[in-house]
């Protein structure tokens, strides 16, 4: 009987030191595994807090620049303000100005008109016609008037009429002159002249010679143009409409420098 009780003491005894010394090993795995979670949650939440510092700096520097943005935005409005503010009574003045100055230029046009017309009375209807448009004082000769056909040589009686047009123009001052030349549709081809381009701008030349040098005329204020056939008065189907077409106009125009400086 006494060996099996030694032999079961001797197990219980070795269950027991085996049961011990388990039990330590257990704990000590869960709390590696435990501090392992915590550094790797201490990891994770270092690196949201990167992030976020990183976002506020983003945002922070984001205001800054609005800040400075509204600012400058603030000051150009005030700087704007400033260079725009007009009382009403500023704003009447200015408005009777311009009034001013477009009534003196309605009465100059008429007026020069009116000189223009006396001067050109001894010529008929069907050889020249003066009106006004657009502000324009225009003086439109016909061909019949100026020169003989698919010529751009000015006749003996278009240089007496241009003469006495330059009489009144030579007396008049801010305004500035520009001579169109103008065909029918019907096409022209010689050694001289390509086309009805060339035509009517070789006529319009022969205007300005005649104004300028002949009757001295200040040709910094005049202007040569040919017209071609593209901008008839009448149509170019019939005899007389193709006759009201070849024409030279005279266009008179005031000078607006003045009303540039107050709308500006």
């Amino acid at each position: 009987m006494k060996n099996p009780f030694y032999i079961l003491v001797l197990l219980t005894l070795i269950s027991g030191i085996v049961f011990t010394s388990c039990g330590p090993s257990k704990k000590l795995v869960e709390s590696r595994a435990r501090v392992e979670r915590l550094q790797k949650d201490s990891t994770s939440t270092h690196t949201n807090l990167n992030d976020c510092n990183t976002q506020v700096k983003t945002l922070n520097d984001e205001k800054t620049s609005l800040q400075r943005e509204n600012s400058a935005a603030q000051q150009n409005l005030k700087a704007l303000n400033t260079q725009s503010e007009m009382t009403i009574a500023d704003q009447a003045i200015r408005l009777q100005n311009l009034q001013n100055i477009i009534q003196k230029q309605k009465d100059m046009m008429t007026k020069l008109k009116n000189s223009v017309t006396n001067a050109l009375l001894n010529y008929s209807a069907d050889e020249l016609s003066v009106y006004i448009k657009d502000g324009n004082v225009y003086v439109s000769m016909q061909e019949n008037l100026l020169f003989k056909s698919g010529s751009d040589v000015v006749d003996p009686k278009g240089k007496e009429a241009l003469n006495k047009l330059a009489a009144v123009l030579n007396t008049t001052k801010d305004i500035t002159v520009l001579i169109e030349g103008h065909t029918d549709n019907v096409p022209i081809k010689t050694n001289k002249y390509k086309d009805n381009w060339d035509l009517s701008t070789a006529r319009a030349t022969s205007i300005v010679r005649v104004l300028t040098k002949d009757n001295a005329f200040d040709p910094n204020r005049i202007t040569a143009a040919g017209k071609s056939s593209f901008h008839p008065v009448q149509v170019n189907e019939t005899t007389e409409g193709r006759a009201a077409n070849r024409r030279t106009e005279v266009i008179l125009s005031p000078d607006l420098k003045e009303l540039y400086k107050i709308l500006e």
